[in-house]
């Protein structure tokens, strides 16, 4: 695209891309009338089995039986889905021949919602036409999907305003996606009235994530760095490495996490705190759907793809899961503290937000600082120690490694650029936090 030459073929632009969102209490009984001024006569509403039988579902479905909206729920959308649950709901929303979709839930249900609203505009798509490279083809989409709308329900994946679906691979055992900025909803209804219902380690775990979403984009690879520079802005990802808007809000989401997480986590009477927190997911969300993520959430993708028995504590699930924002967190000092020699000012800045002292610091040790700042944060919260605390040992450690390589899309905007023993050694490193 550029006349000039680049340097190494590297990107010369960043392009923004977010829903729209709508933020206020008791928001969600304007979904009604949304759906009615998009003249929907079909709505595909989904949701998950706990999720349906609570407040956030029940102001939804009053909304519907207000306005008049024809819908069926679908209420089968795994926690962490698999690529047979993205199917299923794949199947369900082509047999429904839908003219719109509502998610409500957490970003299990808004990124199978996504996915089941691309499948269905584009029928005579294989499943791995859409999946990112290596594991799928990662082909651009081209096909006009049906408006969506997401309702948050954590505050922790930003999904409402990303172009991302993130799904276990289970024949590979690895977590992978699909990232366009076609799928992306066309409104976010972020309503705080739903994380009251929120127990104690969701809105840690979901909080964690948000965390780490800040972090990573802020530390990412800066945009112009980044390779090879698309031949068609189509081609250009939808994770493009850090940038100045991105920036914006990576900080600013950052610093509602150190003033309201700890709060929100051990008061859930603390409204202030958690609806702080509902913004912050979706502030999180444009700068990382933007800018992208790095190494803590490749690494986090086999934790979570690989996981043995490990049930936590207020999830109500028949199956072992590792919760996504706890996958990505555990790694998060070691990682730190080996991307800091790349902008070590950036993550000395974000150490003082989450209330590291930085005044005799120096920039040599930025990466240990921020390191500290994070384990002395987890440790406050009472997060599991380390991979080991959830059923990891040295010998899990080549699994790991293999299943974070094909996680290129995020791997490669690492400020710092990883070798397989890097990422053993990272993983070890991980093994124990305290």
């Amino acid at each position: 695209v550029p006349e000039r030459p680049t340097l190494g073929n590297t990107d010369y632009a960043f392009e923004m891309a977010i829903s729209n969102i709508r933020y206020g209490e008791g928001v969600t009984k304007e979904i009604g009338m949304d759906l009615q001024n998009l003249g929907a006569r079909r709505v595909c509403l989904m949701t998950d089995k706990n999720l349906s039988k609570l407040p956030p579902v029940n102001a939804v479905l009053n909304s519907l039986a207000k306005y008049g909206i024809n819908f069926q729920m679908y209420d089968n959308v795994r926690v962490e889905p698999t690529d047979q649950s993205f199917l299923d709901a794949i199947q369900f929303a082509k047999k429904g021949e839908f003219d719109a979709y509502v998610a409500v839930g957490g970003g299990s249900v808004m990124d199978t919602c996504k996915a089941a609203n691309l499948y269905a505009a584009s029928p005579s798509s294989e499943f791995l036409d859409y999946v990112n490279a290596p594991i799928g083809k990662g082909k651009p989409v081209t096909v006009p999907l049906k408006p969506l709308i997401a309702v948050p329900t954590t505050s922790g994946t930003g999904s409402e305003t990303t172009g991302v679906a993130i799904f276990d691979f289970k024949e590979l055992k690895v977590k992978t996606g699909i990232a366009s900025r076609a799928i992306k909803p066309t409104l976010g209804i972020i309503d705080p009235l739903h994380t009251l219902s929120m127990p104690e380690r969701i809105v840690a775990n979901s909080g964690f994530d948000v965390l780490c979403h800040a972090l990573e984009s802020y530390t990412a690879l800066p945009y112009n760095k980044r390779s090879p520079c698309p031949s068609n802005p189509i081609n250009r990802p939808a994770y493009q490495g850090s940038n100045p808007v991105s920036d914006v809000w990576a900080l600013h989401a950052l610093r509602i996490v150190a003033k309201y997480l700890k709060r929100a986590i051990r008061n859930p009477e603390d409204r202030e705190a958690r609806a702080n927190m509902h913004l912050a997911s979706a502030f999180a969300g444009i700068g990382f759907g933007n800018a992208g993520v790095h190494l803590c959430h490749g690494m986090s993708y086999p934790i979570s793809g690989l996981v043995k028995t490990y049930k936590p504590k207020d999830y109500n699930v028949d199956h072992s899961l590792v919760p996504h924002g706890l996958s990505v967190v555990l790694t998060s000092p070691a990682v730190f503290a080996f991307t800091a020699q790349i902008h070590p000012e950036r993550h000395l800045e974000a150490a003082e937000i989450l209330g590291a002292d930085i005044r005799t610091a120096r920039i040599k040790d930025a990466g240990l600082i921020l390191a500290d700042t994070l384990r002395k944060f987890l440790f406050d919260l009472n997060v599991d120690d380390g991979l080991a605390a959830i059923g990891y040992s040295k010998a899990d450690i080549p699994a790991l490694v293999k299943g974070t390589l094909p996680q290129e899309r995020v791997t490669k905007l690492s400020p710092r650029p990883q070798t397989e023993e890097d990422l053993s050694a990272l993983f070890e490193a991980s093994m124990k936090l305290y």
